[in-house]
């Protein structure tokens, strides 16, 4: 649902749902699991979106962080969540 509210456009929808997804991500998986990661992602990506760079930064590099960890750095996860934080830093 939180996906559907980001691409309509409705951020103040969405992100309620992206941080209690990443609530029950950390809660049932601890919070250095690879699914905690992509929940992360998504939330830095939604304030990515809206210009909140500053809020979007450490969620990208907390994300970077496990996946880097959990999956190895040439895992398409943690490219892709690397590449996200390289557009954020190119903005800043």
């Amino acid at each position: 649902m939180a996906e559907l509210y980001r691409s309509q456009g409705k951020y103040a929808e969405a992100e309620p749902l992206y941080q209690s997804s990443l609530a029950i991500a950390e809660k049932a998986l601890g919070k250095d699991h690879p699914d905690v990661a992509v929940s992360l992602n998504n939330l830095a990506g939604l304030n990515d979106t809206q210009g909140k760079y500053a809020e979007a930064e450490p969620l990208y590099q907390r994300s970077l962080a496990i996946v880097e960890k959990a999956l190895g750095k040439d895992h398409p996860t943690t490219k892709k969540i690397r590449n996200n934080l390289q557009k954020l830093d190119t903005t800043l």
